[in-house]
């Protein structure tokens, strides 16, 4: 029986092994930490996302968890507060714990058979001839700590850092921008049935309800043009609209980056990487998660019908549409003249801003009626 090796048991991981497992095929997952991993991220899971959950069985905590219906631009400079949303054309998302999502997804995994080896670091790997029990054709050993695992592929689901890619000899680089994350979470009911994504000219604010107590804040921002080191509550200053309602805070602060890291290949040889390890523009549109889940799915079904080597075309074929309007975003942010100009223009045509949010999540279609309903607030900040 194929056995897939997947180093890294973050949702990019489980979610391959869970696929694998519906398949029939079997799953190893290697996860230095244990319990729940937790990272640097917005949590909030666009509509696509919080569909391929379901289609996977897996059930999220409604204790870590809290439904969004759209997104919602705040603009705070110039001394007047604009504001442009629009609401998702094709159901909720779901702004979740990440530690709340590893945990759904490590149930769901561990009831369909998977091997979860937590605490267990793994170290490097070599290709083999194949292993006993398994189907003709090459193989890999990944050496741990503790002990060799023999398989028929090895996953490298481990992150803006992989290590995995490093033993592939798989080059990367990071991108010019060298953008920088950081969160935490506040005691606060949501005010908001939207993410709200607060704008400035040194950062931006995203703001997610991630349970019926809690909204997560994150900040991004580009060290060289705003000069900032990075402090949270410095960042938290430029918006005092927004730190007015907020509560104590509950978690502490977590960081992340430098994103946009660029991958020569997904993959080499017996060896595939998936998730953010797979290369990574930004997490200004908060889709890495339900990305990752799609990748899973056609991951695991090319490596069962021997054509892996098709992974880096359907890679690029999946990961396309988010790159292209990533990079739009980034392009703005990074103009604060245009970025004012742009939000001013969705305040005040909002079927502009519904067709914004659904090119952002992949259902922008030709003959297929724009479902934002935005409005418009403009007021004395």
């Amino acid at each position: 029986m194929t056995r897939f090796v997947i180093v890294g048991g973050g949702p990019a991981g489980l979610a391959v092994a869970i696929e694998a497992r519906l398949a029939g095929a079997e799953a190893v997952v290697i996860e230095r930490c244990g319990g729940p991993v937790d990272k640097a991220c917005g949590e909030g899971l666009m509509p696509a996302g919080v569909a391929r959950l379901a289609r996977i069985g897996v059930v999220p905590p409604t204790w870590g968890s809290h439904p969004f219906v759209g997104i919602r631009y705040l603009d705070a400079t110039g001394g007047r507060l604009v504001t442009s949303e629009a609401r998702f054309p094709s159901g909720p998302g779901l702004g979740i714990r990440r530690t709340a999502l590893s945990e759904a997804l490590r149930a769901r995994a561990l009831e369909l058979g998977v091997d979860i080896r937590e605490k267990t670091e793994a170290l490097s790997f070599r290709e083999t001839a194949g292993r006993d029990g398994g189907p003709p054709g090459p193989g890999v050993e990944v050496q741990t700590s503790a002990g060799p695992i023999a398989g028929d592929w090895l996953i490298g689901a481990d992150g803006l850092h992989s290590q995995v890619r490093k033993w592939a000899g798989i080059a990367a680089k990071t991108g010019p921008a060298r953008r920088l994350g950081i969160r935490r979470h506040f005691t606060v009911a949501p005010w908001t049935d939207h993410v709200e994504v607060w704008w400035s000219d040194r950062a931006e604010a995203y703001v997610t309800p991630v349970g019926p107590e809690r909204v997560g804040v994150a900040f991004l921002w580009t060290p060289g043009a705003s000069r900032q080191k990075g402090d949270y509550e410095t960042f938290l200053g430029l918006f005092p609209d927004l730190a007015a309602k907020l509560g104590p805070p509950e978690t502490s602060i977590r960081g992340a980056g430098p994103f946009d890291v660029r991958v020569e290949t997904q993959v080499k040889g017996n060896v595939l990487l998936t998730g953010d390890a797979a290369g990574y523009v930004d997490a200004l549109t908060g889709e890495g998660v339900a990305l990752a889940l799609e990748e899973a799915q056609v991951l695991v079904a090319l490596c069962l019908a021997g054509r892996a080597a098709e992974w880096p075309a359907r890679w690029t074929a999946l990961t396309r549409r988010h790159r292209w309007f990533t990079r739009g975003l980034l392009a703005m942010a990074a103009r604060p003249w245009l970025r004012r100009q742009v939000v001013r223009a969705l305040a005040w045509a909002p079927w502009a801003m519904g067709l914004a949010v659904r090119v952002g999540v992949g259902s922008a279609g030709a003959g297929r009626r724009v479902a934002g309903t935005g409005r418009k607030e403009i007021s004395e900040s």
